[in-house]
């Protein structure tokens, strides 16, 4: 019998599905059910006549990100050390906007009615100082029931030395029926408040991920294997999710960065900078060799500690409303319009002008073509959309429809250069890779900008997030706290690497990993002795080797490092890989000389400095993607159409197709 595949990525506007069947890909993309996630992915797979088949759906949620982001989360207590249940409320000294007067700290997800104190005390070393006293954990037990509380989290003083007072509590928490969430299992690595909020999250996301997940599995097939994306980039099974739900907050994004190093590996490239451009926002991050992490994550303005990759996030996505603020300035996003009602020119009640219609109206999307003519667009309600906007800005409803299309680029850009110029690296040593159901429309125009050489424009663009949980490795990662100066740290290390490594094993082995099959990468947490904050670097077992890594690091991040300044070993990291059968993109061979044959033209507007209105109509060729061999070159102006996104090549462009059938876009001065 032939294994089904799926991969699913849930989005604000669309649900992408990508199924793996004997070696073919399908892909299908319907509107998203914000009310019930799984019924667009149970229509998806139906439609795709692959749900009563399916061996094993892999699943990039944003259940717990929208939970996080729109507070509605489960009602969640805490359970601290007797004088720190305010930790959360304290947090840091630093302050996102360090001149903005008016700027107000995001509320805790626990109210500090729901933030109980229990009697005990570690120390740094996780020696007894005070025993637990269980009077008083029962006391704030009583407490948390009385308030109603559905999930609890628990943070002790020093519980990442000694977890045996948080296993007290978490036993005895969950004999009164709670949702537990525990430090010592969710992030057991020194810093209160950042391992406080990291379990808070978990806790806060925890049951509505176990409800949400525990309803998809009713739909799917009892054989069905139901595993879920992770922030690192890998998978887990979802019964590990439920229990650790916090790992999933970013788990579309994610799934996303996995897909573009993908196929970009496939092109031979390396180096890249992902755009991804959904209805709701556009997601970009960094791939200098491998994809970048960062375990000083936050969702929503509430710190994580878990592995994520290094993804930036800002509210532009073709779903994005058009507004004006109070000093009439024309903005776009973050609010959007969503998949309910949609932008204007999806004729389901959207009223609001977005970026969507704005591209329609410039003749960037085509009527006829989009998701392969399934679904019409109508260019005369994004016209009517836009128009009391170039009312009151005293223009041409054309003219309105290119600023919002420049305000979503200009936020877009400025979320590229944080993950890039910010941290470092040039943007003209790279290629942008497109995708997203918007991000082959914007791509052009946003490298152009950036002075990025070259974009990447993958076979399924629309669908890559889907595509990325299919190759997703199974993924598990572990920290342990020592805070050891270098030179004294052998043992321990070792020691500690030994039982991690035994965990991963183990761990993987229950996700149905064979022995053969799982590899073991080992990273220590290092500073200058005095420090506030690490950096990560890969350990072989040689901490001499490790330390000229660390300042190494030092001087690319910061621009100083010193051979003589002693090192601290802060925590012990191990991640735990479980490598699974990819799909392998299918290299053709590549026709000399191939020209691409338009079929049609299409009317379209791009800015232009020397034209008198700031930009001009072009008669672009029309070109369908399926009829693109490798080798084929065109150039700008042209609209290529697909089922699952639409590209735009502006004028003093040119495309190439490569052998795996990649597109590749570059300036006609760069070819």
């Amino acid at each position: 019998m032939v294994q089904i595949l799926a991969g699913v990525d849930t989005g604000g506007t669309f649900t992408d599905l990508v199924v793996l069947q004997d070696g073919r890909l399908g892909v299908q993309k319907v509107l998203s059910t914000p009310d019930d996630p799984a019924r667009a992915i149970l229509q998806g797979l139906t439609e795709l006549d692959v749900l009563e088949g399916l061996h094993v759906l892999v699943h990039g949620s944003t259940v717990a990100t929208n939970a996080v982001l729109e507070h509605k989360g489960a009602v969640t207590g805490l359970v601290a050390t007797e004088g720190f249940r305010d930790v959360l409320e304290i947090g840091r000294q630093a302050r996102p906007k360090l001149y903005d007067l008016s700027a107000r700290k995001v509320p805790p997800l626990v109210p500090r009615s729901r933030r109980v104190e229990v009697r005990e005390r570690l120390n740094e070393r996780g020696e007894i100082l005070l025993a637990l006293d269980e009077a008083s954990l029962q006391e704030a037990l009583d407490s948390l029931q009385e308030a109603g509380t559905e999930a609890v989290a628990i943070s002790l003083l020093f519980s990442f030395a000694n977890p045996e007072h948080e296993r007290r509590v978490a036993e005895a928490a969950r004999a009164r029926g709670f949702y537990v969430s525990v430090s010592c299992d969710v992030l057991p690595e020194f810093r209160e408040y950042e391992r406080t909020s990291t379990v808070v999250l978990n806790a806060y996301v925890g049951p509505l991920i176990d409800r949400y997940l525990s309803h998809l599995e009713q739909g799917l097939p009892e054989h069905a294997i139901l595993r879920i994306m992770q922030s690192n980039g890998g998978s887990i099974l979802s019964s590990t999710a439920r229990r650790e739900a916090a790992r999933t907050l970013l788990s579309g994004p994610a799934a996303g960065v996995v897909g573009a190093a993908f196929v970009a590996r496939a092109s031979d490239i390396a180096r890249l900078i992902t755009l991804d451009i959904g209805g709701t926002s556009t997601d970009v991050a960094l791939v200098d060799g491998q994809i970048s992490e960062t375990t000083d994550g936050s969702i929503g303005g509430y710190p994580t500690k878990l592995p994520m990759i290094d993804i930036h996030t800002v509210g532009a996505g073709g779903g994005s409303i058009a507004w004006f603020d109070v000093g009439g300035a024309l903005r776009v996003g973050p609010v959007s319009a969503g998949a309910v009602p949609g932008p204007a020119a999806y004729g389901r009640g959207g009223a609001e002008a977005t970026v969507t219609d704005a591209n329609l109206v410039l003749g960037r999307l085509l009527p006829d073509a989009f998701l392969g003519g399934t679904m019409a667009l109508h260019p005369a309600l994004a016209r009517q959309a836009i128009a009391p906007i170039a009312e009151r800005l005293h223009m041409s409803i054309e003219e309105a429809a290119l600023g919002i299309v420049r305000i979503a680029n200009a936020n877009m850009e400025a979320a590229i250069r944080v993950i890039s110029v910010e941290r470092g690296c040039d943007p003209r040593d790279f290629t942008l890779l497109a995708f997203g159901g918007a991000g082959p429309l914007h791509a052009c125009e946003l490298a152009a900008a950036l002075r990025i050489p070259r974009v990447l424009v993958p076979t399924t663009p629309g669908v890559l997030s889907a595509l990325g949980t299919l190759v997703a490795d199974t993924l598990k990662d572990y920290v342990r706290t020592v805070m050891l100066d270098a030179p004294q740290a052998d043992e321990t290390i070792s020691r500690v690497l030994t039982e991690l490594e035994e965990q991963g094993r183990c761990d993987l082995q229950r996700e149905g990993i064979a022995p053969e099959r799982i590899m073991l990468e080992r990273y220590l947490d290092m500073r200058y002795v005095g420090q506030s904050y690490e950096l990560v670097v890969p350990f072989d077992g040689d901490r001499a080797a490790a330390v000229e890594r660390f300042h190494a690091a030092h001087e690319r991040r910061f621009g100083y490092s010193d051979p003589k300044e002693p090192v601290q070993i802060v925590n012990v990291r191990l991640k735990a890989r479980g490598v699974n059968t990819h799909p392998v993109l299918e290299h053709r061979e590549v026709v000399k000389d191939a020209k691409a044959v338009p079929t049609g033209t299409q009317a379209v507007i791009f800015a232009d400095a020397t034209s008198t209105t700031g930009w001009r109509t072009y008669e672009a060729a029309r070109y369908e993607r399926a009829n693109l061999l490798p080798g084929t070159t065109f150039n700008g102006p042209a609209i290529v159409t697909q089922y699952d996104t639409t590209t735009v090549l502006p004028p003093d462009w040119r495309a190439f197709v490569d052998a795996v059938d990649n597109l590749i876009l570059v300036r006609h001065d760069e070819f």
